[in-house]
């Protein structure tokens, strides 16, 4: 006996001192990804794609909570690569954001990614390597909780996505020339005549004022819009009866969709891979990167449709459930551009908030908000809003509108009131509910904070604000979708639709008031005239990192300063969405922050290392919507070799276009090269009578409106000349050819024209001001006046007066033929009149 125990105590003791015991075999689960370039054909049209697994999407991975996952990654491209896993907690070297916090995988490169397993739900992974998430380089995430709170009998992962045959770095490229070829070819431009036909001239102008050609929804023509790689889905394997998890995520480069179900609202379970109440919706909007879960049960006689409708109407792809009839889901109608033009215009707006700012290093985000967005007259601050009732505003917790105090130690303590489980439900939709067990303490990823004294960001509502007017949608109630008065947009309420209310944690999600917070403000700025996005008028290449500290509470605030939504990603973290459930706002990933509105999350430090955060919108990052968010910890030793300017680098590029004109009269030529602040130019005019002109510049952006420039002018005039006293009749033709040194300023002005004010070494000033206009659909017309004096400073002209003048114009009519080519007819004092085609490379 005595020494059995003598043996034991021996076995316990080298166990002890050996450590944890290996992982057993059963627990890891290991898969291999291998990243191709092949022709792929999605939209008619066979083009090179990037394949994972010789599949775009690529495959479903799953995985048991708990776990351990090992995924090899191999890249057989020609290129370098990057595979991301969004959503997931995850040691910092493992995130995938190439030079941050992992390596790039190089051609012919294997890379290793493993990590344990903190959570359950619906998740993806994408590429984070320039463009290439647009060329087919993501797939789905599926985590097994260890113990389901759901009842369902089978799930169906639906990536819904978005497909261009276009190469991405050309799509980046032509909208970085500025160009309304891609809404002209989707059919959501608003030409003048249409503008004026409707009423909304004086809207038009507002927005002219403002530098902004109209309301602007999404920028891309896409050739397809794709659910699980096609355009339309079946599943004939779903049984009448059979309740089916839908777990759908928005895996597209830059469209937000719409989804409307067919048949009974189903329940929306689960957001971001984190469980909400449940809640019946039958028409939802998933932005960018943003997952849904729902619950659906296929009808007894048909099949059920999922519709998902990109956001500006321009698209649709559908996946069906079952066999039989069709139950059809909701038909959305397209958004109303002008209308919600005229609805902008009646709003104090102040619009196109600098996306570069002059002194990078010296920006006040505060003052950027008062100065910008939503402009308040007194009766506005005094609680009325200029008359409007706000239920529906974005913010949802009631936080304050621009150039309201955001000083976290004056915003109310009140917390919401908890909800019945079943809030948003119509009851005789509880019986749907049979089976779910969604106890109130489910944990949360992450959260494991004390919450004792539980704190709350949300603000009481301001006073005079309207915060009720809940609103029915076929029938359904909505629960917490408000509506804007005046605002509904024919069922795309510009306001109330967007907002996060209905999502509800299970439990508590707030922080104790013991944990120390800060404040961070964060103004999302754009210029869609050079495509160029940023955070307080600050791009990537130039911003400083977001400090984020160990254990304490950060709090952002996303106030929007574009006309564009933002789906927000802060890698590594869920944070709370701060909205009308207080206590229980929920947690995510991804959060979607509307136009000209803001958005509040709080982040807890328990995850060091540098993350990124950016907005989710492809070409928005690439345009430099992006920041580094820093726990200040040391860089991985592995990351030698891949130095992080090469991600700030990305955003800083050089794009190249150019145009070439051949016409009866004439011919130009116009090439440009072009980064954030750098850009140079080189144009030549040739026309048929001999006159020409060339000039190469160089300018530097100031800012997004202003730039200064220095270059070469070169010009011949062919002219007649007076006759010789000894000779007879009216002359003969004689070359002057002026070259000068030119330095001036370039100004893109309000009402939208570019104004060149310029001298030469000979002292002679000059003003040129020209604009387009879209006058009807694919047609715009031009002009263009130049004014140039010579006050005889330098060289006095052969007639001896000390003053001339010169005047240059052009007008003319451009017909857009499609992306390249276009016809065009013009006249030009110098050249004469005529027309031919215009080719844009």
């Amino acid at each position: 006996m005595r020494f059995n125990f003598l043996l034991s105590l021996s076995l316990l003791l080298t166990l002890l001192l050996a450590g944890p015991p290996a992982r057993a075999q059963t627990d890891t689960t290991v898969y291999n990804l291998t990243l191709r370039q092949e022709p792929v054909n999605k939209a008619g049209k066979t083009v090179m794609g990037m394949t994972v697994n010789g599949g775009i999407p690529g495959p479903t991975i799953r995985f048991k909570e708990g776990g351990y996952a090992v995924i090899y990654v191999k890249n057989e491209m020609d290129v370098e690569t990057s595979v991301h896993w969004h959503g997931l907690l995850l040691p910092n070297f493992y995130d995938g954001v190439p030079y941050l916090n992992t390596p790039p995988i190089e051609p012919g490169q294997t890379q290793k990614y493993e990590f344990a397993l903190r959570q359950s739900g619906t998740y993806w992974y994408h590429s984070h390597t320039m463009l290439q998430e647009q060329s087919g380089v993501y797939g789905s995430i599926v985590i097994e909780p260890k113990q389901e709170r759901l009842t369902y009998d089978k799930d169906l992962v639906l990536v819904l996505s978005d497909w261009t045959n276009q190469k991405p770095q050309n799509v980046l490229r032509f909208l970085k020339r500025g160009t309304e070829w891609y809404n002209i070819r989707k059919g959501t431009a608003t030409p003048l005549n249409r503008v004026v036909a409707r009423g909304a001239f004086g809207a038009q102008l507002n927005f002219w004022k403002q530098r902004m050609e109209g309301f602007d929804i999404a920028d891309i023509y896409y050739d397809a819009f794709l659910v699980n790689g096609q355009p339309v889905q079946q599943y004939p394997e779903f049984r009448p009866g059979e309740r089916v998890r839908l777990r759908i995520i928005n895996g597209a480069a830059s469209t937000q969709f719409w989804m409307t179900f067919g048949g009974d609202a189903p329940l929306l379970v689960a957001a971001d891979g984190q469980d909400v109440v449940p809640v019946a919706r039958n028409k939802t909007f998933i932005a960018v990167a943003e997952t849904y879960d729902f619950l659906v049960t296929v009808p007894a006689n048909g099949q059920l449709e999922l519709r998902a409708m990109a956001q500006d109407g321009s698209g649709t792809t559908s996946a069906y459930l079952g066999t039989g009839p069709v139950l059809a889901a909701q038909v959305l109608p397209r958004p109303d551009k002008i209308g919600l033009m005229q609805q902008m215009a009646q709003m104090k707006m102040r619009m196109g908030a600098p996306a570069l700012k002059f002194r990078p290093h010296h920006v006040d985000p505060q003052q950027m908000k008062e100065n910008w967005g939503m402009q308040m007259d007194k009766k506005s601050q005094d609680g009325q809003m200029g008359g409007m009732k706000m239920g529906g505003h974005q913010m949802g917790a009631d936080k304050p509108m621009a150039g309201m105090d955001m000083d976290g130690s004056k915003m109310s303590k009140q917390p919401a009131q908890p909800k019945p489980d079943m809030a948003g439900m119509p009851m005789k939709d509880k019986k749907k509910t049979a089976g779910m067990n969604m106890p109130a303490d489910t944990a949360h990823a992450g959260h494991q904070m004390p919450m004792k004294g539980m704190k709350t960001a949300a603000n009481k509502p301001m006073a005079g604000m309207n915060m009720g007017g809940q609103k029915k949608a076929g029938g359904m109630d909505m629960g917490a979708d408000k509506s804007m008065a005046g605002m509904d947009m024919g069922g795309m309420d510009m306001f109330a639709e967007y907002n996060y209310d209905y999502l509800r944690a299970p439990q508590k999600t707030a922080y104790a008031d013991t944990v120390p917070a800060r404040e961070i403000l964060l103004n999302l700025t754009g210029n869609m005239q050079r495509y160029i996005w940023s955070m307080n008028g600050v791009p990537l290449s130039s911003a400083d990192k977001i400090p984020i500290r160990s254990n304490q509470l950060t709090r952002i605030t996303y106030n929007n300063l574009t006309m564009m939504h933002h789906p927000m990603h802060l890698h590594g973290h869920f944070f709370r969405v701060v909205n009308e459930n207080g206590d229980y706002s929920p947690l995510k990933h991804t959060v979607n922050v509307p136009p000209m509105q803001q958005v509040t999350i709080e982040v807890l430090g328990t995850e060091p290392g540098d993350w990124f955060l950016h907005c989710h919108i492809l070409y928005h990052m690439m345009g430099g919507m992006a920041r580094i968010a820093s726990y200040d910890t040391p860089r991985d030793p592995r990351l030698k070799g891949a130095p992080l300017s090469n991600l700030l680098a990305e955003t800083n590029h050089y794009y190249n276009w150019g145009r070439l004109d051949v016409a009866s009269q004439m011919s130009s030529l116009n090439l440009t090269s072009s980064n954030l602040r750098n850009q140079f130019n080189l144009s030549v005019e040739y026309g048929w009578n001999r006159n020409w002109e060339t000039e190469a510049t160089y300018e530097r952006y100031l800012y997004d409106y202003l730039r200064v420039f220095g270059g070469v002018n070169v010009e011949n005039s062919r002219r007649r000349a007076a006759p010789a006293p000894t000779e007879q009749g009216p002359g003969r033709m004689t070359n002057e050819t002026s070259t000068t040194a030119v330095a001036g300023l370039r100004f893109f002005t309000p009402y939208m024209f570019n104004l060149d004010a310029r001298i030469d070494n000979k002292l002679r000033p000059r003003l040129s001001l020209g604009r387009e206009i879209m006058i009807f659909p694919r047609l715009a017309a031009f002009g263009y006046y130049e004014f140039q004096a010579d006050f005889g400073w330098v060289n006095k002209l052969e007639n001896n007066r000390s003053f001339s003048k010169e005047v240059v114009w052009s007008t003319g009519l451009e017909y857009l033929l499609s992306r390249n080519f276009s016809l065009v007819g013009s006249y030009d004092n110098r050249f004469g009149g005529g027309g031919g085609l215009s080719i844009r490379f």
